[in-house]
């Protein structure tokens, strides 16, 4: 695994929602609660690759030049369904001007790799450099869903350095899964845990994201 190309945020804010998220007596409430206070400590750090610009703004005081997220760039939220929409809101709260599109995957529990039911990413990226993706997923297990949403977006030319995934609990597998396929790809995530089990589901974990987020 490369390190350096997987960021841990873990400040107090994230460790304490991150054990109410966990904990098996968390109800499926307090569960979304915790999930979105993280989701946004962890938009936050993605959100520094960003391209600044200088703007003129005018207070009740003075007129003065200032920086802000460049205006011209295609911000694009990219949940993997169904877990990954718990990231929506938030996102939308801080950084309004984005655009989310939906990705829809499920994993077959014999194979553990993605199948395909909805795919919301048909666009054409003219000037591709402009381009900033943020691919949104709680659970970082085998890593295949993650690949298969990385290509969609790297086929169309984006650069990879403009790809991040976003995820609360990563397993060290699926880091190296994505590390082989995208070496140069950085993933933001809460906690790196300990292994996978032989069901594909992450330990310690949280069980199933969809499951506890969504109550079914």
């Amino acid at each position: 695994m490369n390190k350096e190309k997987v960021r841990v945020i873990n400040n107090p804010v994230v460790l304490l929602n991150l054990c109410t998220m966990r904990d098996k007596n968390t109800d499926s409430q307090g569960v979304r609660i915790a999930t979105r206070k993280i989701t946004r400590c962890l938009l936050y750090e993605a959100a520094k690759n960003l391209p600044l610009v200088d703007t003129e703004i005018t207070t009740p005081l003075t007129t003065f030049t200032t920086k802000t997220v460049d205006p011209d760039i295609n911000l694009i939220i990219s949940p993997i369904l169904r877990a990954g929409l718990i990231f929506t809101d938030e996102a939308i709260d801080i950084l309004p001007q984005a655009c989310i599109r939906h990705i829809g995957m499920y994993r077959d529990e014999k194979t553990l790799k993605p199948v395909w039911y909805y795919n919301k990413v048909p666009m054409e990226a003219p000037n591709p450099e402009k381009f900033y993706i943020y691919i949104t997923d709680p659970m970082l297990a085998t890593g295949n869903s993650l690949i298969e949403a990385i290509k969609l977006y790297a086929d169309k030319g984006i650069p990879i350095e403009n790809i991040k995934c976003i995820c609360i609990i990563a397993a060290p597998q699926g880091i190296e899964n994505i590390q082989k396929h995208y070496p140069d790809i950085e993933i933001i995530t809460a906690a790196v845990d300990d292994h996978l089990n032989e069901k594909g589901y992450i330990v310690p974990g949280m069980g199933d994201a969809g499951d506890r987020i969504f109550n079914t």
